[in-house]
């Protein structure tokens, strides 16, 4: 499947229209029948996820008619969905608002995302920041790059490797079982320190341009993490799950570390995950 920089940008596009027109009208607008709760209270919907969503699936539809398209919001009323991601040539996998917590809060902290898969391989990432308006981008093969609203591009690069204690990262524990949790909120302690943005659109957005060294994720939902572990990969970063086997879309457990190179994710997996 050829999916060219051209492409990626007609889909940026379409997110930036998506923002401007379901998202941020309602931002620290939703009323509190406009907020329900799914699975738990960390995790939300909005008037403006399930808007945008129809939105941008409508769009990328009408832009890229034999595309198939896969969104948080729709997969969580049918989630025979998640089935369905190595099956196209062309599918797009949403998060239309991703960092909802966040953002039903009135924190101005949240994206939206998108990746591209052909035959369940991920060729593109996308994610959008709507307060800042510029894009993360990254295309299988030709690298990962900011780029601004005017078109002004700027290469990522994940950080140098660092001894441990110098390393900065994010380990996201709400979804973690015990005994795993208790042994790494303890083994956090042997880092300089921790990042939880409630927001993995952002926390791999730092990562990719090397203003963290790592993240620890044990909930692999493909709309979180497909876009961002793109951009992080092509930024010069490496990550594989728990077992060190490479991550897939179509994988949804058993946890994603990922550091500068190889010899950071030894190095941290040993010490933020073995007891």
């Amino acid at each position: 499947m050829s999916f060219s920089r051209k492409d990626l940008l007609i889909v940026a596009e379409v997110l930036r229209e998506a923002a401007r027109a379901e998202i941020m009208p309602r931002f620290r607008s939703l009323n509190a029948d406009q907020i329900r709760q799914k699975s738990s209270a960390l995790d939300l919907v909005t008037d403006a996820d399930e808007a945008a969503e129809r939105f941008i699936t409508a769009r990328l539809q009408s832009l890229f008619p034999q595309c198939a398209v896969i969104g948080e919001e729709s997969t969580e009323k049918d989630r025979s969905l998640l089935s369905k991601i190595n099956e196209p040539d062309l599918l797009f996998i949403l998060d239309p608002v991703d960092g909802t917590a966040n953002f039903a809060s009135g924190l101005p902290l949240f994206g939206v995302m998108a990746a591209v898969v052909s035959n369940g391989e991920i060729i593109g990432g996308l994610i959008y920041d709507p307060l800042g308006e510029d894009w993360a981008l990254a295309l299988r093969g030709e690298g990962a790059w900011f780029q601004a609203l005017e078109g002004k591009t700027r290469d990522m690069q994940v950080a140098k490797p660092a001894p441990l204690n110098q390393m900065v990262g994010g380990v996201s524990w709400g979804y973690v079982d015990e005994p795993l949790r208790s042994t790494l909120t303890k083994n956090m302690a042997k880092v300089a320190a921790g990042v939880a943005l409630r927001c993995a659109a952002h926390e791999y957005r730092l990562m990719a341009s090397g203003h963290t060294h790592f993240t620890f994720y044990n909930k692999l939902m493909p709309w979180d993490h497909a876009p961002g572990w793109l951009m992080h990969q092509e930024a010069g970063g490496y990550s594989a799950l728990l077992d060190g086997t490479p991550y897939r879309p179509d994988i949804h457990k058993g946890g994603l570390l990922c550091a500068p190179d190889q010899a950071s994710w030894k190095v941290l997996h040993d010490a933020l995950l073995v007891r």
